[in-house]
């Protein structure tokens, strides 16, 4: 199990240590004051990146060969003609948030990918020393459908890496679906069969270029077996996305974050909300909600969370398990933090008052 336990925050970056059985301190931060919007730590070579967003001065990209004991700034991904913080001038789009980033194979040193908002998808093949985008993404003509939910601009939140195959990828776009390629991003298909939008009119509510999966994620031993937090639901595929089915679970089907267990294809848990329009637990009692059995049944995990006047609400990457399938934690928008050893059936407080909880990231 992971002893380690990164947080990216609002305002600024903060590391966790465990301290006996089932405790957690604060133990280190940096880039404090500074929005950090995604973390990575990169098993091959045990780098740490971190992308900031620092409005006028745009988004930046930091790296850490010494377990976050310093930093050293890299390039970070940018469309062409963007504007530069010296001329601020350009008719081209602007990068405007690091919404994701994920390690490449084991067979592709220091290959990263990225997603963005605008819905840019991001490659360097020098451990971030430069970025292209993919442009076969970029420039499908889906791509004009698509369009923000949260944000004023679509966006890449989610990325998965076959395991066995690495030119195999699964992305998620809000809203633009679930998007695979099989040969190393030459060619792509949406794959959404199965999946609606309340949000639309009836017509288009079955529009693969308009859902909203708010996050995705992959069983790593059963790559096959993905599982998606919607808008407007929970979706479960077993043939890599080809066909999805909805899944139904008290409180509630809202929510942002999914993790997928690393071996188990029927374990993955959920961190419910009331619904879009207000965007809180429901009834004012934090849970999170697992199944064991591929989704037709589900555990609502509350012992050592606010059972009332909680208002928590856990944002997309905020919500993490480490390789155990055991050790999971997360973050919410009032700057609490929770730990479980036992799958989510104990929670116990790791802080109440850090900033706004963007992601949670157990060290490799």
């Amino acid at each position: 199990m992971s002893d380690r336990l990164y947080m990216a925050t609002r305002k600024g970056l903060f590391t966790a240590a465990r301290e006996g059985t089932n405790s957690w301190s604060i133990v280190s931060s940096t880039f404090v004051g500074d929005s950090v919007t995604m973390l990575l730590d990169d098993a091959r070579d045990g780098t740490l990146y971190a992308a900031l967003n620092l409005g006028h001065f745009g988004v930046k990209l930091h790296r850490s060969e010494d377990r976050g004991k310093t930093w050293e700034e890299c390039a970070a991904p940018a469309f062409a003609n963007e504007p530069t913080e010296k001329d601020g001038k350009s008719d081209g789009p602007s990068v405007h948030q690091v919404w994701e980033l994920t390690a490449g194979g084991t067979d592709q040193p220091g290959r990263l990918w990225a997603g963005t908002i605008p819905g840019g998808l991001f490659v360097s093949d020098d451990r971030g020393g430069s970025w292209s985008l993919v442009e076969s993404l970029w420039n499908r003509p889906e791509r004009e459908s698509w369009f923000g939910g949260g944000y004023d601009d679509p966006g890449i939140h989610s990325i998965c890496i076959h395991p066995e195959d690495h030119d195999h990828l699964t992305v998620g776009v809000s809203c633009g679906g679930v998007w695979v390629s099989r040969d190393g991003t030459a060619t792509w298909e949406v794959r959404t069969q199965g999946m609606y939008a309340t949000y639309m009119p009836p017509e288009r509510r079955e529009d693969p270029s308009i859902q909203d999966p708010h996050c995705l994620a992959h069983c790593p031993a059963h790559p096959e077996v993905l599982w998606v937090q919607h808008h407007n639901g929970m979706f479960r595929s077993t043939d890599g996305g080809l066909n999805w089915s909805e899944l139904e679970a008290a409180p509630s089907n809202f929510g942002f974050a999914v993790v997928a267990h690393p071996d188990d294809p029927e374990t993955a848990w959920f961190v419910p909300a009331v619904k879009d329009d207000c965007r809180v637990p429901v009834d004012g009692k934090l849970v999170v909600t697992r199944t064991r059995d591929g989704g037709k049944t589900f555990d609502v995990l509350r012992d050592g969370l606010p059972q009332e006047h909680a208002y928590d609400l856990v944002f997309r990457h905020a919500l993490a398990i480490d390789r155990s399938g055991e050790r999971l934690a997360f973050g919410s928008t009032t700057g609490s933090a929770w730990a479980s050893e036992d799958g989510g059936e104990r929670w116990t407080t790791i802080s109440r008052h850090l900033p706004p909880v963007y992601q949670v990231l157990f060290a490799n």
